[in-house]
């Protein structure tokens, strides 16, 4: 631990970033990543071979009271006798082809990928020189990342990882209160050991970790950076504690730093306040924005709507749904990025695969009104309010034929229309005269994929869009405005 402390230490003074404030503010936005705006995110680990509740089910199991509990100890007996690192041999992978894998997020139009390398359970989907407990060593014993990696480069997409250590240092409290494999049965290498919850997550001086915790979070992360690579660095809620603050500063200015050897853009992702705000790309979980943010951010959702990983009862979501939320998303600068749960075997469910094609051929017609594309001076119109926040996305009214979300892009403004109109007309009241957002004359407005003859009138109230012909899809419509 020593050793590898010192080497970060010798990379942030001889790079061009320090462990400061002042000087990681304002790092730039990667331009490959604002110009992607869609991405895969992946939740697989020994968490989807009980295949029950959801990702947390590695600490549910262990609190007395949680369906988790009573379904555990029914299934698979007593935890003193099979504790979740008994998955692990069970978590065999057998059926995992990256090649499949990145064929399809590539067939869904995504730019990145990023699959978990840590959850909160503690167990790396990577090969590590700092614990044995990785899926090189265990389980599948396969290179998850390092395999994704080599595949995500021959088709030209980003890798990037996430990592959820910093949860661990309490995730697996439960099974200190009675008899179980977490407590005095030597496998404290796996479960911490751990440290009682904290009573207030949001209090941000409630139960803080220890400096070992946070040294062993630091050269993990680098670990994983000078291993592999990634494009972007994602972290979970629990680093806003303010004792982390150090140490998130190291890892970005070592991570930083490394990029800049490499001659690549990279990024972190973090939640809250626990990075300052122009230092990283800041992501909302399961949540969007009511308007347009200044600098790049990112909506992590799942297609699942009640789980990360797989289970036996997912509730999915539809396509034409999450392309209208990309629509959404982009229209506020920001960046989608949608999580799949595969099987224990490493298949990905039929459900799943399924909207993925949808979104991506939904996305190959509006190719030009997404990638590559900017804010317009406004988001759009619309009676549908999008909140700003974590949790809200099934929270609110379907989008209406009302719901407009503009881009631009070479010249052109493109406008979705969040759900087709029945009737062929699309009234826009933002672009009509009076609202003094368009000065600029029309040429000509079509409509993507479609052959549909269009005709428009632009009033003092209102741009009226006429679609002649059929447009046959319940997904969102994008309409091209070629301007003078």
């Amino acid at each position: 631990m020593k050793e590898h402390l010192t080497k970060i230490e010798e990379v942030i003074a001889q790079g061009p970033y320090k462990d400061t404030w002042q000087s990681l503010s304002g790092y730039p936005v990667p331009k490959w990543y604002a110009d992607a705006k869609f991405g895969i995110f992946i939740h697989w680990g020994p968490y989807s071979v009980p295949g029950f509740g959801n990702e947390w089910y590695p600490r549910n199991m262990y609190l007395k009271g949680t369906p988790e509990y009573s379904h555990h100890r029914k299934t698979y007996g007593e935890h003193k006798d099979f504790g979740y690192k008994d998955f692990i041999p069970m978590f065999k992978g057998e059926r995992f082809d990256p090649a499949v894998w990145m064929k399809l997020f590539q067939d869904a139009g995504a730019k990145y990928v990023m699959p978990v390398a840590e959850h909160h359970d503690g167990f790396k989907l990577y090969k590590s020189d700092l614990s044995k407990w990785n899926s090189v060593q265990m389980g599948p014993r396969r290179d998850i990342v390092g395999e994704l990696k080599a595949e995500a480069d021959k088709r030209g997409i980003k890798l990037c990882v996430s990592n959820h250590r910093a949860e661990h240092f309490w995730f697996f409290s439960g099974g200190l209160e009675y008899e179980s494999d977490v407590k005095g049965a030597g496998y404290d290498d796996f479960y911490g050991p751990p440290h009682p919850a904290p009573a207030d997550h949001s209090n941000v001086t409630d139960s803080p970790p220890t400096k070992e915790h946070m040294e062993d979070w630091l050269v993990s992360n680098c670990e994983i950076a000078d291993r592999y690579r990634p494009s972007v660095v994602w972290f979970d809620w629990w680093i806003q504690q303010l004792a982390w603050k150090p140490y998130l500063r190291k890892f970005a200015a070592y991570y930083y730093n490394r990029a800049a050897q490499w001659g690549e853009e990279v990024a972190i992702n973090n939640k809250f306040d626990s990075y300052l705000y122009t230092s990283t790309i800041f992501d909302i979980e399961r949540g969007q924005m009511s308007g347009i943010l200044p600098r790049l951010w990112q909506n992590d959702t799942s297609i699942a709507k009640n789980s990360w990983g797989y289970t036996d009862n997912n509730d999915f979501k539809k396509a034409r749904d999450l392309a209208a939320d990309l629509a959404d998303i982009i229209s506020k600068n920001g960046c989608l990025l949608l999580n799949v749960g595969p099987k224990p075997d490493g298949t990905i469910t039929e459900e799943e695969t399924r909207v993925l094609l949808d979104l991506g051929a939904w996305l190959k017609v509006n190719a030009e009104a997404v990638y590559g594309s900017e804010v317009w001076r406004i988001y759009g119109e619309g009676p549908t309010e999008i909140p700003t926040g974590e949790f809200s996305d099934t929270d609110r009214e379907a989008y209406t034929s009302a719901d407009i979300r503009f881009t631009t892009r070479g010249g052109n403004l493109y406008a979705f229309v969040l759900k087709s109109p029945e009737d062929g007309i699309v009234s826009i009241k933002s672009l009509g005269d009076c609202a003094r957002n368009l000065m600029t004359p029309i040429k000509k407005i079509s409509v993507l994929g479609s052959d549909s003859h269009v005709s428009f009138s632009h009033g003092a109230q209102a741009l009226r869009v006429y679609i002649r012909g059929p447009v046959e899809t319940d997904f969102p419509i994008c309409l091209k405005i070629e301007l003078y």
